[in-house]
């Protein structure tokens, strides 16, 4: 690593690890600022369902890109690659070392790699897949990126339908694979990047998942939900906790059911994320309980 170059220390791993926890104790040791890459957390609407960092948290380190946006906006990770660097820029006049922290793997890569060159998609192609997700519910989306693309629709967050859509027209488009696209030569970046995976077992994460969506329900999240109802359509709503209850206020599952959907969505939510980090040779993984001066103690030499 080059001494002499800026520092991106990337906290990566599934959803309720620990990351936030992580990341303000590293912010406030090293005296830096917090990037989000979490894309749930970039809307002003959405607040329990997403878990954003608390007002106590976000008092202890400056963040970006917490409740920037609204859920009426067109917001893409393209954007925010750009936007994150821009921020980047700013902090390194001042700081060797920023933070960029969230479970969502694609916004993470765009900043610290580029984002893939994909092909160009004729606009009958993106209209068709529009068309089917206005007409028949992202569950068709959901069937056919399963039938043409077994591999992406492992990885992707299949609740969400841009992304179902995006894969699928790519697929079309070039009659490759999704995942082809994703492996191209990185951007250069001017800084250095260490990234750290926070992991645990299976049954810790999802004790950890199912206690996080208890707190939601008793924080207010079936009110938010119902504040959010009249916006059902927006990308930004077809998400794992406001979908499920969506559901149960159209009579479609009761509030148990939907609550149960969410712990499950949830939890298929968190092994995606795994799968997706996972596969990065470059995250050095450690347990989720790992003293922070055992984290610092691996910063340091990778910095050294």
């Amino acid at each position: 690593m080059k001494t002499d170059s800026p520092v991106l220390i990337c906290i990566v791993g599934p959803t309720a690890i620990g990351k936030t926890a992580l990341s303000i104790q590293l912010a406030s040791h090293f005296s830096t600022e917090i990037i989000s890459a979490d894309s749930r957390q970039f809307f002003q609407e959405m607040q329990i369902g997403t878990a954003v960092p608390t007002a106590d948290e976000l008092s202890k380190a400056k963040h970006h890109f917490i409740q920037h946006i609204s859920i009426r906006e067109i917001y893409n990770v393209g954007r925010f690659e750009d936007e994150a660097l821009e921020v980047l820029q700013r902090i390194f006049k001042s700081n060797s070392i920023a933070l960029l922290v969230g479970g969502s793997g694609l916004y993470q890569k765009a900043v610290t790699e580029g984002l893939d060159s994909f092909p160009e998609i004729p606009s009958e192609i993106r209209e068709k897949y529009n068309d089917i997700l206005n007409t028949e519910g992202i569950e068709t989306l959901q069937t056919l990126l399963k039938e043409k693309d077994p591999q992406t629709f492992k990885t992707i967050e299949v609740s969400n339908p841009r992304r179902l859509s995006r894969a699928l027209e790519v697929i079309e488009t070039s009659g490759q694979s999704f995942l082809s696209f994703q492996n191209q030569k990185k951007k250069e970046r001017k800084f250095e990047v260490i990234k750290i995976g926070l992991d645990a077992p299976r049954e810790v994460i999802y004790s950890r998942i199912e206690q996080r969506v208890d707190l939601m329900i008793n924080q207010g999240l079936v009110e938010e939900a119902k504040r959010l109802y009249p916006y059902r359509k927006n990308n930004a709503l077809q998400t794992v906790g406001y979908k499920e209850l969506f559901a149960h206020f159209e009579g479609e599952l009761s509030l148990y059911e939907a609550i149960s959907e969410i712990k499950k969505n949830t939890r298929r939510f968190a092994k995606r994320q795994l799968t997706w980090f996972k596969k990065d040779p470059e995250i050095h993984w450690f347990h989720y309980q790992t003293p922070l001066q055992e984290i610092l103690a691996y910063i340091k030499t990778q910095k050294d």
